[in-house]
């Protein structure tokens, strides 16, 4: 084993998942809760075109490969006049992608609060918006930190595709060095350990998080 060249890549490695995966997933992870709250808020609004719309938005991103989606903006939009450079096409994909996910987890979680929480918000005066912030929303935070953890979770390893459009992430820095040295096994495996490493990451402050948002049990 060539434990010069393991030495030597750990550095380079590590700076990709700093300088772009981990930015990369934060940015999309963000962006994607806010497409999916309106995702859900829209599923569950009682206006049929507002839930129509968000129906057909979740089945097409829900039913064709990330791959496919990530090409479609960045190799097909030039096509009809419009040109993105590799991070925001890679940001609007993943953010597309987490939103059309995590949107039925949210919308399952806000429907999950039982009616009578409703009920109890109106009788002492809140508006439906009030009840749903204050009263329903951080319950079904609670509830959905477990499946929103998986999809961030997911997010991470799925950001590795942003390197097939030049994305110089953590995988595409991997690829770079094992290329011209051959040593794919080794290489391959530091990046995949450093992949292990952010996720053992945030699967340690998920159990953070599930425990502090135990106070809003019911």
């Amino acid at each position: 084993m060539d434990w010069e060249l393991i030495g030597s890549s750990v550095g380079p490695i590590v700076l990709g998942a700093i300088q772009a995966t981990i930015p990369l997933t934060a940015a999309s992870f963000v962006l994607g809760i806010v497409i999916a709250v309106a995702m859900a808020l829209a599923r569950i609004s009682g206006i049929a075109w507002l839930s129509g719309i968000a129906r057909v938005y979740i089945s097409i991103i829900r039913g064709t490969p990330l791959l496919v989606q990530l090409f479609v903006i960045f190799y097909g939009m030039p096509q009809i006049g419009i040109t993105l450079d590799p991070w925001p096409s890679a940001i609007i994909v993943l953010s597309m992608n987490v939103g059309g996910y995590a949107a039925e987890i949210i919308r399952a979680a806000i429907l999950s609060i039982p009616r009578g929480q409703w009920e109890a918000a109106a009788m002492v005066g809140m508006s439906r918006g009030q009840a749903l912030w204050r009263i329903v929303l951080p319950q079904a935070a609670r509830v959905s930190v477990p499946p929103l953890s998986n999809t961030l979770i997911s997010l991470v390893k799925d950001s590795s595709l942003a390197s097939l459009i030049l994305v110089t992430e953590l995988f595409r820095v991997a690829q770079r060095i094992a290329a011209p040295s051959g040593e794919f096994i080794v290489i391959y495996s530091l990046a995949a350990a450093v992949y292990w490493v952010i996720c053992l990451v945030l699967a340690f402050g998920q159990d953070r998080l599930e425990r502090r948002l135990e106070r809003y049990a019911v």
